[in-house]
C-alpha cells in the first residue's frame, strides 16, 4: 500500500491597487467569454446569473487601463463579447502564475 502526502491545492488572487482581486473565478470567466464569445453563455457554463457575470466584467474593465471585454449589446442582430488583447494578457499572465505556482509547489 503507498502511503501519500497531503495533496496541494494552489488558488492565486491578484489584489490590485484598485479595487479588484483576480483569482481563479474571474480567470475562468475571461477564458470562456472568449471561447464562447457571450457573456451570457460564460455564466451559464459557470452557473453564475448574468447580472454576476456583468458586474465582474465591470469590476475588470474599470480596474484595468484599457478594458478586458468588449461587448455589443444584444437586440436583433445579436451581441456578443470579445476578449480584448489586454484581456488576453491579462489571462496568459495569470495562468503562467498559477503554472509556476504548481510546477513549483511540490518542492515547497
Amino acid at each position: 500500500m503507498t502511503q501519500t502526502g497531503p495533496r496541494l491545492r494552489i488558488k492565486l488572487r491578484l489584489e490590485y491597487d484598485s479595487p479588484l482581486i483576480l483569482g481563479p473565478g474571474k480567470a475562468e470567466l475571461l477564458a470562456r467569454i472568449g471561447r464562447l464569445g457571450s457573456i451570457s453563455a460564460a455564466a451559464r457554463e459557470m452557473g453564475m446569473s448574468y447580472k454576476r457575470a456583468w458586474t465582474l466584467v465591470e469590476e475588470m474593465n474599470t480596474a484595468f487601463a484599457d478594458p478586458v471585454i468588449d461587448s455589443a449589446r444584444g437586440g436583433a442582430g445579436g451581441g456578443g463579447a470579445t476578449v480584448t488583447p489586454t484581456g488576453q494578457q491579462v489571462l496568459a499572465h495569470y495562468r503562467a502564475l498559477e503554472s509556476l505556482l504548481l510546477d513549483a509547489g511540490p518542492r515547497i
